[in-house]
């Protein structure tokens, strides 16, 4: 174990931390899944995969993957080759994205706790996920169709913020139902994202040259919005841990 030192923020462990202090130390432990002293270890591949809940979520973080990385492989080149700006002006518009990216997954964070107290982890976790990729639908629909090219790219930036509203959810969710395979079940549906970004890095500029860049940005719309529905179907109560195999596959 390394000793604590106030160099640098990232640790293996909590403990290990300057700034970490008993009281946390005992939060952190007590939301840690409890795998010995319930009888459950990690959960087998059966029980992962056979979750109608899983495969929901894994779903929707395709559609996220996919809206998330035209901003992060296209939309630079969108603003300079399709409309017009110039480098510097491109590059300023571009980065406006990653930074309305930042302020939505910080805020969907803290309005899902919120809401979570409040209202119940329905509300908290698929409620703002829901909430995000809907909104992002609408953004990115609406934005490509924008004549001025500035209030295009503003429009479309805040669709990418939307989107980042729903991307503590996802993880949040994947550590209720994963519980002590949390890393297993979330790697799944990352991998999902991952698939996404592949998906719209090869067809993003296929489509665009077939039919308009316009047609880009809807597809992307409509995947969000087909995401924004799967998150009605997801239930972040029915840990898998906790729910027999015949179950998980009616939820």
């Amino acid at each position: 174990m390394r000793a604590a030192s106030p160099g640098g923020l990232a640790r293996d462990r909590p403990q290990e931390h300057f700034r970490v202090g008993a009281a946390e130390l005992e939060l952190i432990a007590q939301g840690i899944p409890q795998a010995k002293a319930t009888g459950v270890g990690r959960l087998p591949w059966r029980a992962i995969l056979g979750s109608r809940n899983v495969w929901s979520l894994t779903f929707s973080y395709f559609t996220f993957g996919y809206t998330a990385f035209i901003f992060f492989s296209w939309f630079f080149i969108y603003l300079t080759r399709e409309r017009g700006l110039n480098l510097k002006v491109g590059a300023f518009y571009a980065a406006l994205p990653l930074a309305a990216m930042a302020v939505g997954s910080s805020g969907g964070g803290f309005v899902a706790d919120a809401i979570s107290r409040r209202a119940g982890p329905w509300w908290g976790r698929c409620g703002v996920g829901f909430l995000g990729l809907a909104m992002a639908a609408v953004f990115v629909a609406l934005g490509s169709s924008v004549r001025a090219a500035s209030s295009a790219a503003l429009v479309l930036a805040g669709g990418a913020g939307a989107l980042y509203l729903a991307q503590s959810s996802y993880w949040a969710v994947s550590a209720d139902l994963g519980g002590s395979s949390s890393g297993t079940l979330s790697g799944l549906m990352n991998m999902g994202a991952q698939l996404g970004g592949a998906v719209t890095a090869q067809f993003t500029p296929v489509i665009a040259a077939r039919l308009g860049w316009q047609a880009s940005f809807i597809v992307a719309a409509i995947l969000c919005a087909l995401g924004a529905v799967t998150w009605l179907a997801v239930r972040p109560d029915r840990a898998l841990a906790n729910v027999p195999s015949h179950v998980q596959r009616s939820h």
